[in-house]
């Protein structure tokens, strides 16, 4: 009898080291704590806490993602239109010469080119999007852009340069200058809607939430500036000024060749508007180059944050696996002792356990 107590109590204390074997089997071949999530316990609130705020560190990072994608695909035409600007301000206008009147239709076509690739890459999209159209993302800000050289703008710019003699030159840039500022329905090159005071006019920047309550405004549009106020020589903005300097280039013949004075002094007037064109466009991508870098240090700040909120979710749902093996080695070395005891007593009669 008393060796039969023995071994029942032997056999009860074994128990719980097999309970113990088990689930450092299991922890092992998971490396989880818990099967479930109501096996963590009192842990439970703090992992649930952890895993919404990862959650929400991963939504910004996303969000952030994308607008920096877009941001990328915004600067690089921002790069091509400086370039164009740049281009026939200094290299055409600069040149422009009375004394070379057959040069003038060479131009003329090259301005008409440049003006359809202006309008082209106002029309980018990036993931189905079109960048510079506003909260209208699926559809172009400018509906024609290989119309732009016969349109109404250009039309009414072609008809103030043949004008162009007897000392006309500041009536003429004016006439271009209000030519590019006219958004009259069937007139402006720019959709009905970024041309609607009401909507597209009114609306702010597409921006992005960096983290709770900061929104980092990214977005561009075609017919008007972001971030930055055009100077000089300018109807306004840098992509009318682009398109008036590229019109008005496109408009000259060596018809207004014959007063030398108001030519020259017309393509100064090209000149500067190009450059005004220019010199906004570099403010423009440097401000945007200002909202990149905050973008990137928002998404290191989030990446830093998730990195330790992951660490303490590890520390809470799964286990130290070395740790875990060792301990998993001495139950299991206490467990075979245990069976190894119970196993002797089986053997042993009463007279040999009272010895």
């Amino acid at each position: 009898m008393i060796v039969g107590d023995l071994a029942s109590r032997l056999e009860r204390d074994a128990a719980p080291l097999r309970q113990a074997l088990q689930t450092l089997t299991r922890q092992l071949s998971t490396g989880q704590r818990a099967e479930t999530p109501g096996d963590m316990a009192p842990e439970l609130p703090r992992a649930i806490t952890l895993r919404t705020e990862l959650a929400r560190r991963e939504v910004y990072g996303t969000a952030i993602g994308q607008a920096q994608q877009r941001v990328a695909a915004v600067q690089t035409v921002l790069t091509r239109l400086t370039a164009i600007g740049r281009e026939f301000a200094e290299e055409v206008a600069l040149k422009l010469d009375p004394n070379a009147p057959g040069e003038l239709s060479v131009v003329a076509e090259r301005a008409r080119q440049a003006l359809v690739e202006v309008g082209q890459l106002l029309n980018t999209r990036h993931a189905g999007e079109y960048l510079f159209g506003g909260s209208d993302f699926l559809n172009p800000p400018i509906p024609d852009p290989d119309g732009l050289p016969a349109g109404a703008w250009a039309t009414q710019i072609a008809a103030a340069v043949a004008g162009l003699g007897g000392g006309t030159a500041a009536a003429v840039a004016a006439a271009t200058r209000a030519a590019v500022q006219d958004d009259s329905t069937g007139v402006t090159p720019f959709s009905g809607f970024v041309s609607d005071p009401a909507s597209g006019l009114a609306e702010p920047r597409r921006s992005v939430p960096s983290e709770d309550g900061v929104l980092l405004p990214f977005g561009l549009f075609a017919n008007r500036n972001a971030a930055v106020t055009s100077a000089g020589e300018t109807a306004g903005g840098w992509s009318r000024d682009l398109m008036r300097g590229l019109m008005s280039l496109a408009a000259l013949t060596p018809a207004q060749v014959a007063d030398r004075g108001d030519f020259q002094d017309f393509a100064v007037t090209i000149r500067e508007g190009l450059r005004s064109a220019t010199a906004a466009l570099g403010n423009e991508a440097g401000a945007l180059g200002q909202t990149q870098a905050r973008l990137d240090a928002a998404v290191a700040r989030h990446e830093g944050i998730g990195l330790t909120l992951t660490r303490q979710i590890s520390s809470i749902q799964e286990v130290d696996l070395a740790a875990t093996l060792s301990r998993l080695q001495q139950t299991q070395t206490q467990l075979e002792a245990s069976y190894g005891a119970i196993a002797r007593l089986g053997t042993l009669s009463l007279a040999q356990f009272l010895r």
